[in-house]
């Protein structure tokens, strides 16, 4: 997208960035590989709770240098950027201390706690002039970028409905998608303990439904944004996509005015990028490098947010969660 709106340079993903990680868990394992595949990262550093913690995770993945201290790394001069890959609980501690420092911040998704702390944390950046990135990697996905531009272009028409399966924090993303991020609901209702789901009305008749899955289980995790004039389905797994569907019949709504016909399904492929190579990783893992050159471009460009998910996307899911945890809780299921 950075790109697309001519606000950066594709063969700025060689922008030399040298890196800092904060935390030595699953996350930051497979961040670090991923990173190493763009061009003009560096990987200068590891911070984690322990030195003996932080160099172990060092020579695992072929880091120079290890800190026991995230004080100590953050305020090192070669050190450009901090990637927090620490306990959600711990992101806005983290990235203060960065922001702090001077550093340009990409946090791990959920970006705070709360909306309240997610404020604090982008004023902070903003008094130090520094970039704070929400790490919500799935807008960075093409399929995604892809699923955005139709929705921008009126390609499906006016927005009725989302329905997406899987975690709060991802459905709702997906929500600000399609709506904007100054769409706000009139109403959330919410059901299920372990599962469940809930409702989001945003007037107009507008609506989503969205499902929040056990992960023992064949869900099916795919997103769809449902318009007047046709359909797009971010194909399994939705949270980061290699594929996307979209269905534009001649007659909308096709079913009840083409006897019947489904509507023509245009598929479009993104594979993984060949470069990264992650053991034992997440689904689609490998997409985490999307997000790192995006990164790199837009900070050679001297932009301090990433256009597929700035500040007020990112706060304005923040704020659904916050919406759908207080709809769990007054239902007795959170």
């Amino acid at each position: 997208m950075d790109i697309r709106l001519g606000l950066t340079k594709a063969e700025d993903t060689a922008f030399p960035l040298r890196w800092g990680i904060i935390g030595a868990g699953n996350i930051s394992r497979q961040w670090v590989p991923a990173l190493a595949a763009c061009e003009g990262a560096t990987l200068a550093a590891v911070a984690a709770r322990s030195e003996d913690r932080a160099k172990a995770f060092a020579a695992e993945v072929g880091i120079g240098v290890a800190y026991g201290s995230y004080a100590e790394m953050v305020a090192s001069p070669d050190v450009d950027v901090v990637y927090v890959g620490t306990n959600d609980s711990l992101h806005k501690e983290h990235s203060l201390l960065a922001i702090a420092a001077g550093k340009h911040v990409l946090c791990e998704k959920a970006l705070a706690e709360n909306p309240a702390d997610a404020r604090e944390m982008y004023a902070a950046a903003e008094e130090k002039g520094v970039m704070l990135q929400d790490g919500m990697w799935t807008r960075f996905f093409p399929a995604v970028e892809h699923a955005r531009s139709v929705i921008e272009a009126g390609t499906i028409g006016e927005i009725s409905m989302v329905q997406s399966d899987f975690t709060s924090i991802y459905t709702s993303q997906a929500v600000v998608l399609a709506f904007g991020a100054e769409v706000k609901p009139t109403a959330v209702v919410a059901a299920g303990k372990d599962g469940g789901g809930a409702i989001l009305e945003f007037g107009d008749d507008r609506c989503a439904v969205l499902t929040f899955i056990k992960f023992l289980s064949e869900f099916a995790e795919v997103t769809e944004v449902i318009g007047s004039k046709g359909r797009i389905t971010l194909e399994q797994p939705a949270h980061c996509p290699t594929a996307l569907t979209v269905r534009v019949p001649e007659k909308a709504p096709s079913r009840y005015r083409s006897a019947n016909a489904p509507s023509p399904a245009h598929r479009f492929e993104y594979p993984l990028p060949e470069t990264v190579g992650i053991a034992g990783a997440y689904p689609n893992q490998h997409g985490f490098l999307y997000q790192a050159e995006a990164v790199h471009r837009c900070l050679a460009a001297g932009l301090r947010q990433c256009p597929q998910y700035g500040k007020e996307e990112s706060l304005s899911t923040l704020e659904l969660v916050a919406r759908i945890a207080e709809a769990r809780r007054a239902a007795g299921v959170l």
